[in-house]
């Protein structure tokens, strides 16, 4: 594809992205993510929020939105984490302590999320200097990284709960792992060893295979869906395996990313992003609904 072609396509895709992601937020505010943990809670969900901060948003500004998150959730009778982004932050030690103490005192779990390859590394360091500072932590592990196998390890040592995701961002040394399989080799290497396992895929063959093998193995764990994204039937292969189900809430700007690469190898994506598109963020598509209604 020809540098000029490339990019009409993206002044094409970006805009049009930009709007379909409206659909996987809460809101832009606080409030709005709040509101819609406690619609979750009433169907007998847990939750976590996360503030996806604008590029112009200082890691001052960032740090904040999350103090006012943990000043919420302490307030609130919901089963509800925060899930915080380092680079962001600008790995500030600093703003980290800030926020850790603020969690502590209000005994709101941590999460750390994934982001690029390129983060991963210091992002460790981050969550290892954190642990001192708050027992209530948790990291998150790309399937198609070859590296979380060892991340997987120090999680287990560092007793945090783990998030186990597919992977948006590619790992740069080839050759790739497969996604579902990579998914899986994770899973395995957390069974019957870490203190909990988050499993997040709103693909129901690969949730029924994680869930099995984290039961078999005797590892607490939970099924963790985006909100937003089609959940029947997922949901259903957590009722089966008898576990519960958490759904991840992001409010603040609308920055998800549909890749022109991840449609190539999965047309469903493109479809996805103009019905929400489409929807302008006024629906929920297939959104995720009560338990019982699943």
């Amino acid at each position: 594809m020809s540098g000029r072609l490339r990019g009409m396509l993206r002044a094409f895709w970006l805009p049009l992205a930009t709007r379909a992601a409206k659909s996987y937020l809460a809101g832009p505010a606080l409030a709005d993510a709040l509101r819609t943990c406690r619609g979750l809670s009433d169907q007998g969900m847990g939750s976590t929020i996360g503030f996806w901060n604008g590029d112009a948003d200082g890691p001052r500004k960032v740090a904040d939105a999350h103090l006012a998150a943990l000043d919420a959730l302490s307030r609130e009778p919901l089963d509800c984490y925060l899930s915080v982004k380092a680079p962001p932050l600008e790995f500030d030690r600093r703003l980290l302590a800030e926020v850790l103490e603020r969690a502590r005192l209000g005994d709101v779990g941590v999460h750390f999320d994934s982001l690029g390859h390129g983060d991963a590394a210091a992002t460790f360091e981050w969550i290892a200097g954190a642990v001192p500072l708050h027992s209530r932590l948790g990291c998150t592990l790309p399937g198609r990284w070859r590296r979380s196998l060892r991340d997987a390890d120090t999680a287990v040592e560092l007793g945090l709960s783990v998030r186990v995701v597919k992977g948006q961002w590619a790992d740069p040394d080839p050759p790739e792992v497969d996604l579902r399989e990579g998914f899986l080799r994770v899973i395995d290497r957390l069974a019957g060893r870490a203190s909990q396992v988050r499993v997040a895929t709103h693909d129901p063959p690969l949730a029924h295979a994680a869930l099995s093998r984290l039961r078999v193995a005797g590892t607490p764990c939970e099924l963790e869906l985006l909100f937003g994204l089609p959940a029947r039937q997922v949901i259903q292969e957590a009722d089966v395996a008898g576990v519960p189900v958490r759904c991840y809430v992001p409010y603040g700007q609308a920055w998800l990313p549909y890749s022109i690469s991840q449609a190539r190898r999965n047309p469903r994506i493109l479809w996805w992003m103009l019905r929400d598109a489409l929807a302008g963020g006024s629906l929920r598509p297939a959104a995720v609904g009560s338990r019982e209604r699943s």
